[in-house]
């Protein structure tokens, strides 16, 4: 409750907050049941709308318990819900008509396309992923007319958020459901295709981005036609939240130029991992990753001028007070920190016990300020106390009535027992002034209280009790439905929910086919087209001849788009398309903006694939209901959850049961950094745009790809289950895919073998023999197929 308090107290015109379960935040210190109803009514009392998160991907199996909880979000009268999950906003819309939806940043929308698609659905807000440029931005606002919202401050995702697997795929914890661990925080060695270290580049921070700050680009944000400016805060503690929202709140308000150079230096001294103006802004590489260190490096305060056998020296550039933290730099590259055990001023020198093994000349920074933290407490601790008058009559041989007045809110109540005449003592005036008025535990204070009163009249002090925390509870509801959203009475939800979850088993299908992906011509090369049944082409290189070749063996084949496209790329691509629109099959999309765009542009079958992260059977039949009947599945989902969902859902439900499953999609490069580019425009001709990678601290290696406007890092060993390829179809999947991404080697042979098998060509000895084979010589994953995402929470 303490960073509400702060986040209110210091400006904010909203806050957004998760509860214990189904938020993106999981590990942070949410807000239970109660705390939740009680943030409503601070929050309302100060005229600040909640929004509250739902923003993970939902499995079936919790669809009910998700709304149930949103029931009660909607009987709290929390302001709006915070959504990635396209199931479960379109089940949102329909039970909660009245409740406004905002789209979360999970949801990847970076387009006006996207935009367009969410509006059309009701949402009344997107968060904007963090990394549209801000003259996308202009162009989506003046093309929509849903609010959009943008992240203004804070720590940064290196992905595209709801596009990271890393954390998922590496230890089991999954960003898409609120798990992350933050693999972009450790350090990683740059190597070449051979797997060589780059000089220089062992062991840093190229995954870490610097934090956002947008103080000197608000007025082009708020010009651009942002309606909400969002700061990160859930992971911070309260001090922060109300020095960099004051800050906000005065640049918003009067303009950057009214910041001094003392608020520009607390937000900075606060918390930073120095600061990026971000993507938007065109910060890239060495302006937007911090390399050497993925934490809090404080403010510079000075230099050590000398080391002494048991001190150190320091000449200060700024003041330090006793207790505030200090840290340096050690001979080893490490960094400690302390304690100040002094006070000192800006120029002056101040000496101390020497701590390790630290350098002359070496830069000392102050992390963390007592002073600072100490007038940020003060901006929000005293609780604020709102005035309401209070009438009271207490007549014999009537029940006691109350009337309270909050502003223009008027609410009564009357109590269950009636007043009687005493015999040996009576009630006084005094007396019931004093129990009405007894409002500690409330954020009011008495302004007026008039008390009616027969003489001799005599109630039990427990009736007044209870008579005055009924008024008050009154008082409270009315002011958390500030917006006067209608109530949904337990038999019209239950109803409702009955209709949405009403389902018939789904048209499961039982033939078996095999679908191939390929990245570049070299590899489509590679492949047997007798040997499959769908292809997708993810270049565009001879299109028109690769077309008619696939086509002339009676397969189909999809045109691949990208994770992450602009309008621009958008029009390029169906440049692209257009002249063989009347010869492929269809088009496959993992972006909602996508979707929109080339339904919209062509009569072609469209497939929805991984970036769509489709991970419940909601989700499938709202696109089944938009004439979309082929689906690849979250890779995030298990078996059982498989299953569950084909047993419900129509179409063409597709598997990956083979390749490098892309672990994050970057705008940034993370060779940028390396090569010292200050902007992508010559990626297409750099070395470094394909074949380099990462290599983490037990040697596996990521390797990175450059593709248009993004880059790829993939996983660092193959998904590899064609030895369980009887259970993924057992389980529902009707078409097993092959990812082809950078590999040439074994493209043939994995096809051939799994072809045959799926076809009755040859018996599973002959697919086990080249199991064993391809196992001996490679590492591979099962990627999620026996775990899942789902226990890590629960």
């Amino acid at each position: 409750m303490e960073s509400l308090y702060a986040a209110v107290r210091n400006g904010a015109d909203a806050v957004y907050l998760g509860g214990k379960l189904f938020n993106a935040r999981i590990y942070a210190s949410n807000f239970d049941l109660e705390k939740l109803k009680e943030a409503v009514l601070y929050a309302h009392l100060h005229g600040v709308s909640v929004y509250v998160t739902a923003n993970i991907l939902v499995d079936d199996a919790e669809m009910n318990d998700v709304i149930d909880y949103i029931k009660y979000l909607y009987d709290i009268n929390v302001d709006a819900v915070i959504i990635q999950d396209i199931g479960l906003s379109n089940i949102v819309r329909k039970i909660f008509s009245e409740l406004h939806i905002h789209g979360s940043t999970q949801m990847t929308i970076n387009n006006l396309q996207g935009v367009k698609f969410l509006e059309g659905l009701g949402f009344t807000r997107v968060v904007l992923a963090r990394e549209t440029p801000i003259e996308e931005i202009e162009q989506i606002n003046k093309n929509s007319s849903i609010e959009l919202e943008n992240f203004i401050h804070g720590a940064l995702c290196m992905s595209y958020s709801g596009q990271c697997l890393m954390s998922s795929l590496i230890g089991g914890r999954s960003g898409n459901r609120g798990a992350c661990a933050g693999p972009c925080r450790m350090a990683y060695s740059v190597v070449d295709e051979e797997g060589k270290l780059l000089k220089g580049w062992d062991k840093k921070y190229v995954l870490s981005p610097m934090d956002l700050n947008s103080l000197e680009n608000i007025e082009k944000i708020i010009d651009a036609g942002i309606t909400s400016l969002k700061i990160e805060g859930r992971m911070k503690r309260p001090e922060y939240v109300a020095t960099v929202v004051s800050a906000y709140r005065k640049a918003i308000d009067y303009s950057c130029s009214s910041l001094s150079e003392l608020d520009k230096r607390n937000v900075e001294q606060i918390f930073n991992r120095g600061f990026t103006k971000g993507l938007a802004f065109g910060d890239f590489g060495s302006t937007f990753v911090s390399k050497d260190r993925p934490d809090n490096r404080g403010v510079y305060i000075g230099k050590v001028i000398k080391v002494e056998k048991n001190y150190v020296s320091i000449l200060l550039d700024g003041e330090i007070n006793e207790n505030d933290g200090l840290e340096f730099q050690l001979a080893n590259g490490e960094y400690k920190g302390f304690k100040s055990p002094v006070n000192g001023k800006n120029g002056e020198t101040v000496r101390f016990n020497k701590i390790g093994n630290v350098l002359k000349d070496s830069k000392v920074y102050k992390t963390s300020s007592e002073k600072l933290l100490r007038e940020a407490r003060l901006s929000y601790e005293s609780l604020e106390k709102f005035p309401i008058d209070i009438e009271i009559v207490v007549k014999i041989g009537e029940r006691p009535k109350i009337k309270l007045r909050y502003k223009d809110i008027i609410v009564e109540a009357t109590g269950e027992t009636y007043v009687e005449k005493g015999i040996k003592i009576a009630l006084t005036k005094e007396k019931i002034h004093e129990q009405i008025s007894k409002l500690g535990d409330t954020f009011y204070y008495a302004n007026k209280c008039s008390v009616s009163l027969d003489d001799n009249a005599y109630l039990p002090l427990s009736v007044l009790n209870q008579l005055r925390r009924d008024v008050i509870d009154k008082l409270n509801e009315k002011i958390r439905n500030s917006s006067h959203r209608k109530p949904i009475n337990d038999e019209v939800f239950n109803q409702l929910k009955f209709e949405v979850f009403k389902s018939k088993r789904g048209n499961k299908k039982s033939y078996k086919k095999l679908s191939i992906s390929v990245e570049s011509l070299e590899q489509f090369n590679q492949l047997d087209l007798n040997k499959l049944d769908r292809i997708y082409l993810g270049f565009y290189d001879n299109l028109y001849e690769v077309v008619n070749k696939i086509k002339s063996k009676d397969k189909e084949v999809y045109i691949s788009t990208g994770r992450v496209l602009y309008q621009k790329d958008l029009d390029e691509l169906r440049n692209y398309i257009s002249p063989i629109s009347q010869l492929v099959d269809g088009i496959s999309v993992s972006n909602l903006g996508s979707l929109k765009y080339f339904s919209d542009s062509f009569d072609l079958k469209i497939h929805c694939d991984t970036g769509l992260n489709l991970f419940n059977s909601f989700s499938i039949k709202f696109l089944n209901n938009l004439g979309i009947s082929s689906f690849t599945l979250s890779p995030e989902l298990n078996l059982q959850q498989i299953k569950k969902i084909t047993e419900k859902v129509e179409g063409n439900i597709e598997g990956i049961v083979y390749g490098y499953l892309p672990v994050m999609i970057t705008g940034n490069c993370p060779m940028a950094i390396v090569k010292g580019c200050k902007d992508d425009r010559n990626c297409k001709a750099c070395k470094f745009s394909k074949g380099y990678g990462l290599k983490d601290r037990k040697d596996f290696i990521f390797e990175t790809q450059r593709k248009n406007g993004y880059s790829v890092i993939y996983n660092s060993v193959p998904i590899f289950v064609l030895d369980s390829i009887d259970k993924i179809f057992a389980a529902g999947i009707n078409m097993a895919r092959l990812d082809f991404t950078n590999e040439i080697k074994d493209i043939s042979k994995i096809q051939s073998v799994l072809y045959d098998y799926i076809n009755n060509l040859k018996g599973y000895n002959d697919l086990l023999n080249f199991i064993e084979e391809f196992k001996s010589q490679n590492n591979i994953t099962n990627g999620h197929y026996f775990r899942g995402v789902l226990e890590v929470i629960k």
